[in-house]
């Protein structure tokens, strides 16, 4: 009898769940404007003061003076701002490498849409370094056949001050390339060459596909941004300059 009325109370129960089930027919939502007239909560302000305190001083820190100040736009084909980031990155990235994998560093290539703010003449802090590189792109090193590397030659024919470092392009009024080299050497068929970029260019950002398909690469977990800190703390002075690593003659 127990056993009975346990299994048509069962049987009713699955049927009322089924006959109950409900249907979403419509979302509701109300936009909530953040402005100065919400009220600050204290008690929080409070909690992050130290907090926000020890960030202030420690983006305000003096790494280097920079006795002029430089913008990615002062010219065509390279810029000392741009000179200066793809120099950093060689410098500092190639001991990395080296110590990693035995091989060195044939080129950087960073792209000119990376450099966000200018540099300053003045004291050069932590936070100059996130104002001209706000991004969190980390440093890539692939290794790129001949035939990539005439593609990427090519492709900065297009004369966007891209910054390069170890590297030399030379282009004539109609932009027929006079002389293109990496290391001080012409591109040679059968060669691989290592060429250090960020994440975002090797995953073919601003078009640069010849990135694709490295024979081999490698991540060196450091940031772009951490090399120009690391740069302005090895340097006193900052005082890049343009010159004749990229030009139309």
């Amino acid at each position: 009898m127990h056993k009975k009325f346990f299994l048509l109370s069962a049987l009713f129960a699955l049927i009322a769940c089924k006959q109950s089930q409900v249907t979403l027919k419509a979302i509701e939502g109300t936009q909530l404007a953040i402005t100065d007239s919400l009220a600050q909560d204290q008690e929080v302000l409070d909690y992050i003061a130290p907090y926000q305190k020890h960030i202030s001083e420690e983006m305000s820190a003096v790494l280097a003076y920079a006795p002029q100040s430089h913008s990615k736009t002062e010219g065509p084909y390279n810029t000392a701002i741009g000179n200066m980031m793809a120099d950093a990155v060689y410098e500092l990235s190639n001991p990395i490498f080296k110590k990693r994998t035995g091989n060195a560093i044939d080129g950087v290539l960073l792209n000119h849409g990376g450099i966000r703010s200018t540099l300053n003449a003045g004291e050069v802090t932590m936070r100059t370094a996130y104002d001209i590189m706000p991004f969190e792109n980390s440093i890539i090193v692939v290794e790129l056949t001949a035939d990539k590397v005439r593609d990427m030659f090519t492709y900065l024919k297009s004369g966007k001050a891209h910054p390069i470092a170890n590297m030399q392009l030379v282009l004539t009024e109609d932009d027929s390339i006079v002389k293109a080299t990496v290391n001080g050497k012409p591109v040679e068929d059968g060669q691989t060459y290592f060429i250090a970029t960020n994440d975002y260019l090797r995953q073919g950002g601003d078009g640069m596909v010849f990135f694709a398909d490295p024979v081999s690469e490698t991540v060196l977990d450091y940031k772009v941004r951490s090399v120009l800190i690391d740069y302005f703390k090895e340097k006193d002075t900052i005082a890049p300059v343009r010159d004749n690593r990229f030009i139309k003659e």
